[in-house]
């Protein structure tokens, strides 16, 4: 494969492995993807950059220009910013299912809900199998092709492990996947199934599961593709770069993320970072994080220590995708908050239910993490935080149909009922449509479709 790249807007991509910590630097990392110094997290680092700052403008034009190829490198969302990304010999190697390439919608309805003059949202859902996860497995997986791996293995709430088994299978290798027993949306555990994955229940929770697969790649030849995988988050950080390409390359003044395990929000600020540097944009979006009041160690460490030291919680919350109580990415995401000066928040199950029916009723619709973006973003505008014509745009991560039994039972009014939450949950009910029995009679429906009329009328 070749580009037409001139000299002058070729950027190096000779990059290393350092250590977020004690800044040790290695060209390999370890199967647990820990610094051999001190453990802690390792990122990518292009070197060079400080030095040879490419032609911004010839970049742009560039990729624009790429939007037309047929290559299978330049269909993608990911790989056609490759000259932000680490360098292949032979781009024909990597794995792509034209990943990326994910739409920003204006946002109408939750721009009045919340109180903003405009809204948007970059729904990242859209991607192949469904959510956020598919921009960095095509990097990470693709290294671990190159690399000569027949496995790859995560830990998983469940996209990651849909995403994983996906590019695997595409790749021609094998994936393990462990999941939390009761604890992932069947919609998800499906895709990994179907893609060929070997998934195995274990009888704990998510952090659980990784400290077993932790041992598991330190004892057996396996690929480790969660988010400590700092490949994947330079996959992932490609979504910002799109983002700003939609956006004309004018940052808006607030980007809104769900946390979980805190490589999503850690990759797009990484991304933002780098691009000002290299003159691509000139300001910083302020990123700011949301939890589920259940799952919220990152908020709790910020509140509590200024974000010093993670304060691990036992996660309890119906938004599965951010079901984590000891995420990894935690010093990355305190870094970049503290980079664009962003801000964190937590949002109640209620909360949460109820702002995913507000995106769903805007024709968008999102998993139920995804919705943690708007309610936050509710009160993030009651405190001062957003100003009413700030520029926003919420991180949509997964599809609908990646959790459709919270969907269901958010619009049979069951969700709810015999909790603690049941009477708060009665903000809910003019958002709930449950399907209505009726007898089979043009009769019967033309009363439904006048009394749905008095109901928009008044």
């Amino acid at each position: 494969m070749t580009d037409n790249i001139s000299p002058k807007s070729t950027l190096s991509q000779s990059s290393q492995l350092r250590c977020i910590s004690c800044g040790s630097a290695n060209e390999k990392a370890a199967q647990n993807f820990r610094c051999a110094s001190c453990g802690d997290l390792l990122e990518i680092v292009y070197l060079g950059w400080n030095e040879n700052l490419p032609d911004a403008g010839a970049l742009k034009a560039l990729w624009q220009q790429r939007r037309t190829s047929r290559l299978p490198a330049d269909e993608s969302g990911v790989w056609r910013f490759r000259e932000l990304l680490p360098g292949f010999d032979d781009w024909q190697q990597i794995i792509t299912l034209r990943e990326g390439n994910t739409p920003l919608y204006e946002m109408p309805g939750c721009a009045r809900i919340a109180g903003l003059r405009q809204l948007y949202a970059k729904h990242q859902g859209m991607n192949p199998t469904g959510s956020f996860k598919d921009t960095g497995m095509t990097v990470a997986a693709s290294v671990a092709r190159r690399e000569g791996f027949r496995w790859v293995a995560c830990a998983s709430t469940g996209n990651t492990s849909a995403s994983m088994a996906a590019y695997a299978a595409r790749g021609g290798m094998r994936s393990l996947v462990l999941i939390p027993e009761g604890k992932v949306s069947w919609g998800k555990l499906s895709q990994a199934l179907d893609y060929g994955a070997v998934t195995c229940q274990l009888k704990t929770d998510f952090d659980g599961c990784m400290r077993v697969l932790n041992e598991v790649v330190q004892r057996m030849p396996v690929y480790l593709l969660n988010s400590v995988n700092p490949y994947r988050l330079e996959g992932q950080k490609t979504a910002a770069i799109e983002l700003m390409e939609q956006f004309d390359w004018q940052p808006p003044d607030h980007l809104i993320v769900p946390g979980g395990n805190l490589g999503n929000s850690s990759a797009l600020g990484k991304a933002f970072i780098e691009m000002k540097h290299l003159g691509f944009i000139s300001s910083l979006p302020k990123i700011s994080i949301i939890q589920a009041a259940g799952a919220n160690p990152l908020v709790r460490a910020m509140r509590e220590n200024g974000g010093k030291k993670l304060i691990p919680v036992q996660a309890e919350t119906a938004a599965s995708a951010i079901r984590i109580g000891n995420p990894a990415s935690w010093k990355k995401a305190v870094a970049v908050l503290k980079a664009t000066s962003g801000a964190v928040e937590e949002v109640s199950e209620v909360e949460i239910a109820l702002a995913k029916a507000e995106i769903g009723a805007d024709g968008i619709g999102c998993e139920p993490a995804s919705a943690v973006t708007l309610a936050g973003l509710k009160k993030l505008v009651k405190q001062g935080f957003v100003k009413a014509a700030d520029s926003v745009v919420l991180i949509l991560t997964g599809h609908l149909l990646k959790d459709p039994e919270f969907t269901l039972k958010f619009h049979r009014g069951d969700m709810f009922a015999a909790t603690d939450s049941e009477n708060e949950a009665d903000i809910l009910k003019p958002q709930q449509r449950a399907p209505i029995v009726l007898d089979a009679t043009p009769d019967a429906v033309i009363r439904i479709l006048k009394s749905a009329d008095d109901v928009i009328e008044t």
